[in-house]
């Protein structure tokens, strides 16, 4: 498959974590997180930690994050690509949120002080309740029955992207910058004159495909056929819904399976979904972006037929 782009494509899951889950581009991850987070909150530096999480005991799930990192004061980070909407989104996002605050538990004489806990998750989608809403960026803790802070140790930051439509000329803050990256990076010809500061310069060194050796060109390649072949699920399923009249169609369709899975258990209906997805020839891959299944959990269906 040939690469047409002059740079990496952030939305595929090779791209992600070679710009922001590798120790040798830690900087970009610190710098963007920055722009998200509050001054109290800001990093200075971090360290990677293991992005798979287990459970009390072999019988309780994992989490898989795609990149999972702790600042030097000890906050921790769980940041998040998200390529296409899922069901229960909000409840697996509250679920991964549980194990680095469960990893602060300390044996003996512990007074049960955590420190913050933060997920970051950026977004090639809208989420469905929240499409009339202008907002980029939403930003969600815990508050009281009068909107008053309750706790400011567990905070939420969601990146709608397909929101971002700034052009180049209308950038203003390095937050814009960032977003206008995510959302434009494999579209550049050359790298803007806007952005002209090291950390960006340091950015399109890192995602040029003209660096890369052929064992990470042949990675890169490979991530980019799923990332098209699941944005072509999307764009299909979509159509479907707009076929029948319903403009809104896809967004309901997801919200309806929501209601159904209430009805019938949320396992269950990710189980059915899957089913029917892999008999319509879908990837494995696919199947758990779209379902919020663990790819092990997808092969145990393919072996059960």
């Amino acid at each position: 498959m040939a690469i047409e782009s002059i740079f990496i494509n952030p939305f595929t899951d090779y791209g992600f974590k070679r710009l922001f889950g590798t120790e040798a581009n830690k900087d970009l991850l610190i710098d963007f997180l920055n722009q998200f987070l509050p001054d109290q909150h800001q990093i200075a530096d971090l360290r990677y930690a293991r992005n798979e999480q287990l459970g009390a005991n072999e019988m309780d799930r994992k989490a898989v994050f795609d990149v999972y990192c702790v600042s030097h004061t000890g906050d921790r980070f769980i940041v998040e690509l998200q390529k296409a909407q899922q069901l229960y989104f909000k409840d697996r996002s509250i679920f991964y949120a549980s194990f680095p605050i469960q990893e602060q538990g300390q044996t003996g004489n512990w007074d049960f002080k955590l420190t913050a806990v933060y997920t970051v998750a950026i977004l090639n989608f809208v989420l469905a309740e929240n499409g009339d809403a202008p907002d980029v960026v939403s930003i969600v803790q815990l508050k009281d029955q009068h909107g008053r802070l309750f706790y400011d140790k567990l905070t939420f930051v969601y990146l709608e992207m397909p929101k971002f439509t700034k052009s180049l000329s209308e950038l203003e803050t390095k937050a814009d910058k960032w977003q206008y990256l995510f959302n434009n990076l494999s579209r550049l010809q050359e790298r803007p004159t806007q952005m002209e500061e090291p950390i960006f310069q340091r950015l399109f060194e890192a995602a040029e495909v003209a660096n890369f050796s052929k064992a990470e060109r042949e990675r890169y390649e490979q991530s980019l056929k799923s990332y098209r072949d699941l944005q072509n699920v999307l764009s299909f399923t979509e159509m479907k819904a707009l076929e029948k009249g319903d403009q809104r169609g896809f967004e309901r369709g997801i919200q309806q399976g929501m209601r159904e899975g209430e009805e019938i258990g949320k396992k269950e209906q990710a189980v059915r979904i899957a089913r029917n997805a892999l008999a319509n020839g879908l990837s494995i891959e696919l199947v758990a972006t779209l379902t919020g299944l663990s790819e092990d959990e997808i092969r145990q269906l393919t072996s059960n037929k």
